[in-house]
């Protein structure tokens, strides 16, 4: 069952800095008590934005000029550690569509995808200085484009990396494997019936 396919996002960018940004630093664990992942936005990044008292430490997420952004900027390794999807479900309930950065883990990478979230790699010199437009200017629309693997913004147009058959499988639609599954479901039906057996 093919979804809309997702070739491009476009929105402002927050540029949160730093290699190796793990999935516990993204969601710490205690949110993962949640039944569903409808309420995650609420912990994006919460120990390291936030002191126990729940005053704001100044993290790039909560400036002002952050709001309403829809692109992240980071380092090389995002989403590493410990393979929970609750991380780019809670970048996804916060808002955000993609996410540019020199690397990413590969479980991150994959639950991020299955979300129709769009994970490219740019290269570093050119990072730092999309990061530094956005930092000066944070009212840049960022455009990510995985059909032409560019990134376009204030001007500047950027080459980007993807894996191939994360590319293949949003811009044809076939970006939830339930989906899939749930394609085949008439198939399923069929066998059944003929061994038999009823299928739900």
């Amino acid at each position: 069952m093919a979804l809309p396919p997702v070739k491009a996002t476009s929105g402002t960018a927050v540029v949160i800095p730093g290699n190796d940004i793990d999935t516990d630093r993204i969601i710490p664990a205690r949110f993962l008590k949640a039944i569903t992942f409808d309420d995650l936005a609420a912990g994006l990044f919460h120990d390291e934005r936030f002191d126990e008292a729940g005053n704001s430490k100044g993290h790039p997420l909560d400036a002002p000029a952050s709001q309403g952004a829809s692109v992240v900027i980071s380092g090389d390794n995002f989403g590493c550690g410990s393979s929970r999807e609750h991380a780019p479900q809670a970048l996804k309930r916060a808002g955000f569509d993609a996410v540019i950065a020199g690397s990413f883990a590969e479980i991150f990478f994959g639950n991020a995808t299955t979300l129709g979230m769009l994970c490219v790699s740019m290269a570093g010199p050119d990072r730092r200085e999309l990061a530094e437009l956005v930092r000066s200017q944070p009212d840049t629309k960022v455009e990510v484009d995985i059909e032409k693997l560019e990134v376009r913004a204030g001007g500047r147009t950027y080459a980007v990396q993807t894996r191939a058959t994360a590319r293949e499988a949003l811009l044809t639609g076939y970006w939830d494997p339930i989906g899939e599954l749930l394609e085949g479901l008439p198939e399923v039906r069929a066998t059944a019936a003929a061994l038999g057996h009823s299928a739900g």
